[in-house]
């Protein structure tokens, strides 16, 4: 049996996104390999040797073996340090415009040492998300190592766009202090990530991949993507590509500041790329020559989704929403294999390669556009190998959000289009605080998958002048995003010394810390301090800040009330018009049977506020505070009593709480009762 399961992913970025030509039919599924072939598991040493699953063919009922459902609520809440590995470990200040590596240096596995892995766990860490690990499009001479060199024409930036896949089985050889040795030096990362009590999670884009895919480094017995396609057609379920028949590839035409390498001159870059006929455009556009918005270096990956939306799979009953993980692995293990289409083997087998190689999770770009039924038998198979695997998907559109979960079995989703865009509005002075307990209302049922964040790769920074303009603007925003529910928290590195991402590194320009170049990250480079990551060359604003987050952060493991139950306080303080409750207060409480915390913030800037912020008759009863006159309080944010208690009087036998809340600008009070006993 012939297995072929590689990569695929060319994604760029925020610059593809605003370009989406179409979107096929993205609730499809997905049906994957059943590794029985001996070539398909090789170099992935599997839970058991993939855990006996002919024993499971006997089995009618696998809710026993799925912990899918249980791992949200018996695990920590988690938070997740997303890290461009390139940029990381990088101390050079040149940051020279369409630099090269040696004008503005690259950083490598090798500087994310002990000394390094501890400093990030001090952020509480439990996840690095270590972005730009497979080898990608690059524009860099690695000939001698055996390996091509890519095209400046179908490449963004000199350093190359991560989302930009050309081999899933090896890493980018930048990262590598020894090319020849590059993946052996990320398996070391990987090692020294779990000694240092952290999980993996790299990046895979099912998609899409890069126009020049290639794979030196495939197992036996695995062929790349496009390898057996028929392209005379545009369509065949078992093609990996769409193709133009009789229509070949044309570069795009440039755009004044976008050429090639900034317009410098290189041996390939001379508008040509050879590809006959042409494939269809990561975004889903359909022209043999692109537009320069497409996503013209990554081709679409063909998932049994017909050019005119008709599914060619079996499809997923919609019963199955309600079913394990087990059992959503069993129903893909009973299809025929010609059933499923090809490009889904290629991508169970390289998710099997590196969960095989000590990574903890995924991170899967660009979701929704790919069909709902492919993730379900993909993300079974990871949680069969592993059912502790950490699952995150980019899923921007919130009709799509319950398939994903349910019918997909995603762990997390990006809270992206709710509360980040609601927060960043209020932050900008857009919105009132009124607009979180809608947004969160929206998916309550949902709350503990809907990842939280405040920046990644993709957003711009924090403290650039397009969002705030200064990094403790955000502060307000940051413990309501960390503290609201269940879900994980995400930050991006140089988020907690305020990195403004004011680089113009080339392709990537200012706001965002660029993906496509080589650059340096001075905020980050300063807390850094060549290696010592002690703040050394910080400012005190710097210092400061990344204390805070340190506090912050942390609480996620420190607080068990974080895992407990959500209610918003700011209803009833708007219906009750309490005096100093304004538009840029916000206040909920998060409980559980040990703690209770109630948590205010003020997202003014400039205004202190001073108010009595009232607790409902249902929490005071719930906590059991009935007979109680006062309860004393803690802010857990600077772990000092804070100077008022919760005040109790009963009115009619019903109980009524306050608290005088005191907030100076942009300060957040994250304030814990007391162990408390009747009176």
């Amino acid at each position: 049996m012939q297995v072929t399961c590689p990569l695929n992913y060319a994604n760029q970025s925020y610059m593809r996104k605003a370009s989406m030509v179409i979107s096929l039919s993205l609730t499809g599924l997905l049906i994957g390999c059943t590794p029985t072939d001996p070539h398909q598991l090789n170099s992935v040493k599997t839970r058991a040797e993939f855990e006996t699953l002919d024993t499971l063919d006997t089995l009618d009922t696998l809710d026993t073996l799925d912990t899918l459902d249980t791992l949200i609520d018996s695990h920590e809440k988690a938070v997740v340090y997303q890290v461009f590995t390139r940029l990381y470990g990088n101390t050079n200040t040149t940051n020279q415009p369409w630099g090269t590596l040696e004008q503005n240096g690259v950083g490598k596995f090798a500087d994310f040492n002990d000394t390094a892995l501890q400093d990030i766990k001090s952020l509480g860490v439990t996840h690095v998300w270590y972005t730009g690990v497979p080898h990608h499009a690059v524009i860099r001479d690695y000939t001698e190592y055996g390996i091509n060199n890519d095209d400046p024409d179908v490449v963004k930036g000199r350093a190359g766009s991560p989302y930009a896949v050309k081999d899933y089985y090896n890493v980018n050889p930048d990262l590598a202090s020894d090319p020849n040795q590059r993946l052996e030096e990320f398996e070391a990362l990987i090692a020294r990530t779990h000694a240092n009590g952290m999980k993996v999670i790299i990046d895979i884009v099912p998609n899409h991949v890069a126009r020049n895919y290639q794979s030196l480094s495939k197992p036996e017995g695995i062929e790349d993507f496009g390898q057996s396609d028929d392209t005379s057609v545009e369509y065949a379920k078992n093609n990996n590509f769409y193709y133009l028949p009789n229509q070949d590839f044309k570069v795009p035409e440039t755009i004044e500041g976008f050429e090639p390498l900034g317009g410098q001159a290189h041996p390939l870059s001379d508008g040509l790329f050879i590809e006959k006929p042409a494939k269809w455009t990561g975004n889903g556009s359909r022209l043999a020559q692109p537009d320069s918005n497409d996503w013209y270096e990554t081709v679409k990956v063909n998932y049994g989704v017909t050019p005119d939306g008709k599914y060619d799979f079996p499809r997923l009953p919609a019963s199955y929403a309600n079913k394990s993980a087990a059992q959503h692995f069993m129903f893909w293990k009973r299809q025929s294999t010609d059933a499923i289409p090809d490009s889904w083997k290629k991508f169970q087998h390289i998710t099997q390669y590196w969960l095989g190689k000590g990574v903890d999770g995924f991170r899967y770009d660009m979701a929704e556009m790919v069909p709902v039924e492919f993730w379900s038998y993909l993300n079974s198979h990871v949680k069969h190998y592993d059912p502790d695997s950490f699952l995150l998907a980019e899923v921007y559109n919130p009709s799509l959000y319950r398939d994903y979960i349910h019918l997909g079995k995603m762990d997390f989703l990006y809270d992206k289009v709710g509360l980040y865009d609601t927060l960043k509005d209020i932050i900008q002075g857009k919105s009132s605080t009124a607009e979180i307990a809608k947004v969160q209302a929206k998916v309550l049922d949902i709350e503990s998958h809907m990842l939280h964040f405040l920046e990644n790769h993709d957003e711009q920074r924090i403290a650039s002048p397009e969002f705030a303009g200064d990094a403790f603007k955000a502060l307000p925003a940051m413990v309501v995003s960390t503290t609201l529910s269940r879900s994980p928290t995400l930050i991006y590195f140089g988020q907690d010394v305020g990195e403004p991402g004011a680089e113009d590194a080339g392709f990537g320009q200012p706001s965002r810390t660029s993906i496509f170049d080589y650059i340096g990250v001075p905020a980050h480079q300063r807390w850094m301090n060549h290696g010592k990551f002690d703040g050394g060359n910080s400012t005190e604003q710097e210092v400061a800040l990344r204390g805070y987050y340190q506090r912050l952060l942390q609480l996620s493991h420190t607080a068990p009330a974080l895992k407990g139950q959500y209610q918003e306080l700011d209803t009833l303080q708007r219906q009750l018009s309490q005096p100093g409750y304004d538009e840029s207060v916000f206040a909920f409480t998060r409980f559980s049977d040990e703690q209770q915390l109630i948590i205010v913030s003020n997202f003014d800037e400039t205004n202190s506020k001073s108010f009595e912020l009232h607790i409902s008759n249902d929490l005071l009863e719930q906590w059991q505070l009935q007979h109680i006159s006062s309860v004393p309080l803690t802010d857990l944010l600077t772990d000092e009593p804070f100077n008022a208690s919760l005040a109790l009087a009963h009115d009619n036998n019903q109980p009524r709480g306050t608290i005088s809340i005191q907030l100076a600008p942009l300060q957040s009070r994250v304030l814990a009762l007391a162990p408390h006993q009747e009176n």
